[in-house]
């Protein structure tokens, strides 16, 4: 039986000579990428709905805005966990929830001001809980559509501006053409739980950085700031999605980043949060 290539090897060894290809595929990581199940598809996660929260586990809220939306849910337990290189806990779930209000520019969430950081939060749900009923939506607050996730691993690539790029490749540019062949593959709803994120703006791993050093007026050519870059990997990307209702900005997304030190023991209130639109 043949195994066949996987379509980022493809792309590199297509439009690079052969050292670049080698050099640019080392580079690549693996991702969970969710997408919308089909009938017949193992469900692991969904966008939207409402949360199955256990008693004692209180809606999260944002003092002086309000409750936070429900953005989406994931089971660790069916996520392919030894085929990613983040130490994801073995089991319960994931829930990820964001005060997104474009209309008030007051209550964005900015990486950069740790007083905005209470409107993103991820929570860490015990396995006994998704038989928990769903919990109503707080007064004022509308759920997302429904939309149940199913799960493929696969590689993803860094941004092209990103740090581990630039380590590899030093002056070197590629070509436009990889570029766009890159880009073309990766269009579409991108859900990800780990791997390399598919920054709209920044590499979201610099945006991350920068906040957990103090934000603020702290200069962005600072050199700690490519230091602690590295710290950090993905928790989870969520894309704007139509199915789900979901439009972050202009055709933006969330990213959740984490230590994988926090990770490996569960200490997801260290979790830092960022989103980018186009």
């Amino acid at each position: 039986m043949t195994t066949a290539p996987d379509p980022l090897h493809t792309l590199a060894h297509t439009h690079l000579p052969p050292d670049l290809a080698a050099r640019w595929i080392a580079l690549l990581r693996p991702a969970a990428h969710l997408r919308k199940a089909e009938p017949a598809d193992p469900v692991v996660g969904r966008l939207g709905g409402l949360p199955r929260l256990p008693e004692g586990v209180d809606w999260p809220v944002w003092e002086g805005r309000g409750p936070l939306p429900f953005v989406a849910e994931v089971d660790c337990a069916a996520l392919p966990g030894e085929r990613l290189d983040i130490p994801l806990l073995a089991d319960g779930r994931l829930a990820f929830f964001y005060y997104g209000d474009d209309e008030d520019v007051d209550a964005l969430v900015d990486t950069a001001d740790p007083d905005t950081w209470a409107g993103a939060r991820v929570l860490h749900l015990p396995p006994e809980s998704a038989t928990a009923p769903e919990r109503p939506a707080p007064a004022g607050l509308t759920p997302f559509p429904e939309v149940p996730l199913t799960v493929r691993t696969g590689l993803s690539a860094p941004d092209f501006d990103s740090l581990a790029l630039t380590a590899a490749f030093g002056e070197d540019e590629l070509p436009d053409a990889f570029e766009r062949a890159v880009w073309s593959h990766q269009s579409g709803a991108a859900h990800q739980i780990g791997g390399h994120a598919q920054s709209v703006q920044t590499a979201v791993e610099i945006v991350v950085a920068h906040g957990a050093l103090g934000g603020g007026d702290l200069s962005w050519e600072d050199p700690r700031i490519e230091k602690e870059a590295e710290g950090w990997v993905l928790l989870a990307q969520l894309d704007s999605d139509e199915d789900a209702d979901m439009m972050w900005g202009d055709g933006g997304a969330l990213y959740w980043l984490i230590r994988p030190d926090d990770l490996a023991a569960g200490r997801f209130e260290r979790a830092m949060f960022t989103w980018q639109c186009c």
